[in-house]
């Protein structure tokens, strides 16, 4: 039944319209101070982020934002803080995509096919190195070995800095949902003159 209502979510999520202010590619260009603190303390970002996704009121927090099976059997109700800090340490990779899956839920955010991409880049690579690390123990060969350390650091290196781009996303779209970017704001456009049908050209006022 829960695999189900998740099925259903993420199906529901294909169909949001609207984007995030900041893809991932220029989130650092965006935010650089944030990105760095992301990508050098990802947990405590991935903590402060949650406490502001839920409005800073920790009664609503539920594990993993109630994505997965174990959600609501932590004791989130007695223990919110210190459960929010057991999940962005022991399952950082949950807690970021927790809180990206709660921001799109409430604000109806689609994710580009660009942020998929990378995502998804991301995901495979950490599976290939998995796979490579495998095959190295069971082989022994030492340049296996080395091929597989090479692609687990570059792996690594991936999966932090995408996390880091990730989170920056998030506080930035936080950002637009509390006001605090000074947006240009929108004026009445000017009055322009109709063109009379006996005319045949539009006035230069015109569209």
């Amino acid at each position: 039944m829960a695999s189900q209502e998740r099925l259903e979510s993420l199906q529901a999520r294909q169909n949001y319209r609207n984007i995030w202010r900041t893809d991932l590619v220029h989130t650092i260009q965006e935010d650089t101070p944030f990105c760095c603190f992301a990508t050098w303390c990802g947990p405590c970002a991935s903590y402060l982020l949650r406490r502001r996704a839920l409005y800073n009121d920790m009664s609503r927090y539920v594990c993993c934002a109630g994505y997965m099976p174990c959600s609501g059997r932590c004791g989130e109700s007695q223990f919110p803080e210190l459960c929010l800090a057991a999940e962005v340490i022991c399952c950082f990779g949950y807690s970021v995509g927790s809180t990206r899956f709660l921001l799109q839920d409430e604000f109806n955010i689609q994710t580009t096919q660009c942020d998929n991409c990378i995502i998804a880049t991301m995901i495979i690579l950490n599976q290939v190195a998995c796979v490579f690390s495998i095959i190295a123990m069971i082989c022994g060969n030492s340049q296996i070995q080395q091929a597989s350390q090479m692609l687990s650091c570059l792996a690594n290196t991936v999966y932090c800095t995408v996390c880091a781009c990730m989170q920056t996303q998030h506080k930035i779209e936080m950002d637009k949902r509390d006001g605090l970017f000074n947006d240009a704001p929108m004026f009445a456009p000017q009055f322009q003159q109709m063109s009379r049908l006996d005319r045949r050209m539009p006035p230069s006022a015109g569209y």
